[in-house]
């Protein structure tokens, strides 16, 4: 599947964006989906995971009560609320496929997108 990331940029401290993601596939329903983020001499990290049908969430702690992912399948689209951005939020931020159930593990994600840049200034 091939996926499309958009609505990266700067920011201040405290501010918001929204990223996008949209699949080109017929069978979006079918894949769990997340956000990925990697920051320079970090490893990439899964951030907020979603269930195939939306009813179920992840977040990693550093982001949680910040972040919020949502996907519309009619769409092919799967979206990251970024609130609250911090400095330490900077990183390029990919969105990933699963054709698993465990929209929460790392491991199981296996297409990625190409990366769209997040930088929030202090």
């Amino acid at each position: 599947v091939q996926l499309q990331a958009s609505g990266g940029g700067l920011v201040q401290a405290g501010g918001s964006l929204r990223l996008s993601c949209t699949a080109a596939t017929r069978n979006f329903s079918s894949y769990s989906m997340g956000w990925f983020r990697q920051a320079p001499g970090k490893e990439r990290e899964l951030v907020n995971g979603i269930s195939r049908a939306g009813g179920s969430t992840y977040s990693a702690d550093s982001v949680k009560g910040r972040f919020t992912i949502s996907r519309d399948n009619a769409k092919n689209t799967v979206y990251l609320q970024m609130n609250s951005l911090k400095s330490a939020d900077t990183a390029v931020y990919y969105c990933a496929a699963n054709s698993s159930p465990h929209y929460y593990s790392h491991g199981h994600y296996h297409q990625w997108g190409q990366g769209t840049q997040v930088t929030v200034s202090s």
